[in-house]
Formats: structure tokens, sequence, C-alpha cells
């Protein structure tokens, strides 16, 4: 009799698909911040929230659901539209007005008990979905049981409380690997480009952070000490 294929182990976790990279979202709701996050080559989707939005002056729902548009017009990527509503009916209209304003929303849920009931309610439907304010792993398996596409743990948030959000992602991704859920990890709460490196190295499978810290990655000083000697050198010998 045959045995089913299963993934080999590695060191006490699942190997990972060596096709499968790191992806980059940005969380903002600044379309010319997303614009050069696009044209930068390296936007793979956006996350943003209703703060974000206030941020930008957009207020209202036409407004605020007209400007999910021109975010999925700019990117080809997933883009999160978060709802408003706690109560699982208000959570199911507005998620599934959300997924209906274009093919790449994806509806995020905050981690409360009627935010689980309305994943599962969602994945039964076929409808994607974030779920943010995450900061345990048993959120993330609550999350992940019911079916979210996008778990959202806040490392930020976890390290102003003195906890090393680093450890979430880690703990995660152990937990997830060892069952096989198909919820990706997007690291949130994203303050600087070390926070990027790190979520990369223990498995994260997105990072949502502001494009300050996607372009502070381009950045060290021995490069422009390099670049500005490649250049004097060249200069010299004209």
């Amino acid at each position: 009799m045959s045995m089913p294929c299963v993934p080999f182990k590695v060191f006490g976790t699942f190997a990972r698909n060596p096709n499968h990279a790191m992806r980059f979202f940005i969380d903002t709701a600044n379309l010319d911040q997303i614009r050069e996050a696009q044209d930068l080559g390296v936007l793979d989707g956006v996350t943003t929230n209703p703060s974000l939005m206030a941020k930008e002056g957009i207020h209202g729902e036409a407004r605020v659901k007209q400007h999910y548009i021109d975010i999925c017009n700019i990117t080809s990527g997933d883009v999160s539209a978060e709802v408003i509503s706690t109560d699982f009916a208000g959570m199911v209209k507005e998620g599934e007005a959300l997924a209906a304003l274009h093919p790449q929303i994806v509806v995020k849920v905050p981690m409360i008990k009627d935010g689980i009931k309305a994943i599962k309610y969602f994945s039964d439907k076929g409808i994607r979905t974030n779920c943010t304010l995450v900061f345990s792993a048993g959120q993330a398996l609550l999350a992940a049981k019911a079916g979210a596409t996008y778990v959202s743990p806040f490392l930020g948030r976890l390290d102003d409380n003195s906890q090393d959000g680093m450890d979430l992602i880690a703990q995660i991704r152990l937990i997830y690997d060892n069952y096989f859920f198909e919820t990706q990890i997007l690291a949130a709460s994203i303050r600087h480009t070390m926070h990027i490196v790190k979520c990369a190295e223990v498995g994260a499978d997105v990072a949502t952070c502001p494009l300050s810290a996607i372009l502070g990655l381009l950045n060290h000083p021995l490069t422009d000490i390099g670049l500005a000697k490649f250049l004097a050198d060249y200069a010299s010998n004209k």
C-alpha cells in the first residue's frame, strides 16, 4: 500500500516552499506613497484601516469605498479593507459590500468572538479575510481554524508593551507549519527596517509597513561611500 506524500521535516519544522518569497505590503491610504512603492517594483499589496483613511481626509462611506477602488487600480495585489462593525451581522453586511467592490479586496476583520464567526462565514462563501489585531498564538490558531486568508500579528504594539513581537511570529510560524494551515502570516505594526529583516528570518509570509521602512532597506553608509569613490575614480580618469 502506498504511503501519502507529506513534507519532510527540518529541525522540527516543515520545510518551506523554496519558491515562496516574502511579500511586501504598504500600510497606508496615501495614493502617492502607494504609487511610489509600486514604481519601485517590490509592492505586493496594500493594507489600510479607518485611522489611515481619516489621516488622508477620506470620510464618508461612499468616499471610503471609492478610495479602496482607487487603491486597487494602482496595485495588482491584495488590498485589505476593514469592517467597522463589531457584531456578526454588521460585519457580514459590511464585508460582503467591501468584497463586491473589487476582486482584490480582502475583508479585514477584528480578532473578537463575532469576528471569528464572520471569518468562518466569509471563508465558506469564498470571501478572503485578514484577521487583524492579533497579539497571541492562540488568537492566530483560532483565526486559522476559521479559515482566515491572512492573520495580522502586531509587532510594534507588543514591543511597546515589553514583549518581543518577533517571538510571536516565530511561534505562529511553527504552529501553522505543524498543522499545514494555509493562513498566511502578515506581520503588521512594523516600525523600522530591522522588523522587516527579522520577519524574513523567522518566516513571515508578508510584511506590511510604511513606505519609509521599505525605503530604509536601501540604505547603508558603506554603499554611499563605495558609490562616491567609484564616481570619483571615474571622474579622475576622464
